[in-house]
């Protein structure tokens, strides 16, 4: 389902930080983060559908994207992690993206999505499920936001915890460098789970409370689901960016980690 904090354009030494969790089914085989063929796409890959949860480009791209917490799904929906992998082999701007994306949206399950030109300093949100009946997108303004699985800053308990945490740090360090394995492990780690009254009452308590932590654990009936990578990635104002990644491996199930480091073309 996965769950995202991120600062943007608020900061002077980080114009984008954005910490993620990825959660999955322990049995979808999955592409730790790498370079991908062609060496214009960075981060983890699906291996079962090719898509991605979160990558950006030599260009100051980035995209990412959680699925929207529904009850209904479509019958023969196209795959969502196709599209940050779209965005990032497109020419397009995040907003020419988010446009014609519209046009086709009501052919996946229910996502929201994050386009993000750090060049540009450009940042749009689109999703397939808005409050209203129509699909739509908007610019994302500056500061902190959270995402879940429901609309851009919706007030799950989850997500204001993760809101409240990542401040806390934010106003720690200030104007210095942030330790990025640090507010990893401090961050995303998080295992407390909400009262059954705080659950957001889509699916049954049962499913949804082991749903309800930071760092998802849950042994459902048909899998062992749960977060299966916490990833960082962080744009300095010089441009640099920074991608880490701590994953679980799917050939020894053990937890490793990556760091990428690269300069922004034209940053």
């Amino acid at each position: 389902m996965c769950i995202a904090v991120f600062l943007w354009q608020s900061h002077p030494l980080y114009p984008f930080l954005l910490l993620l969790n990825r959660d999955e089914f322990y049995s979808r085989p999955t592409q730790p983060l790498a370079w991908w063929p062609g060496d214009r796409i960075l981060g983890g890959r699906d291996g079962q559908a090719g898509g991605t949860w979160l990558a950006s480009s030599r260009d100051g791209r980035v995209a990412f994207i959680t699925n929207f917490r529904e009850t209904e799904e479509h019958p023969n929906p196209k795959s969502r992690g196709e599209l940050p992998s779209c965005f990032l082999e497109s020419n397009k701007s995040p907003w020419e993206f988010a446009v014609e994306l519209l046009k086709e949206a009501d052919q996946y399950n229910g996502f929201n999505l994050i386009l993000v030109d750090i060049c540009s300093r450009t940042m749009v949100y689109v999703s397939n499920r808005p409050k209203k009946d129509n699909p739509s997108f908007s610019m994302v303004t500056p500061g902190i936001h959270v995402l879940t699985n429901a609309s851009l800053d919706a007030a799950w308990p989850k997500g204001e915890r993760l809101r409240h945490n990542f401040k806390e740090l934010i106003d720690q360090y200030g104007e210095s460098e942030f330790p990025i394995k640090e507010m990893v492990e401090k961050l995303m780690t998080n295992k407390i789970r909400d009262e059954e009254s705080l659950l957001p009452g889509i699916h049954p308590p049962l499913r949804e409370y082991p749903l309800s932590s930071i760092f998802v654990e849950a042994d459902f009936p048909w899998g062992r689901y749960g977060t299966r990578s916490s990833s960082a990635f962080f744009v300095k104002s010089s441009g640099e960016a920074s991608f880490y990644e701590k994953y679980l491996d799917d050939v020894d199930g053990k937890w490793k980690e990556k760091m990428m480091t690269y300069q922004i073309n034209g940053a």
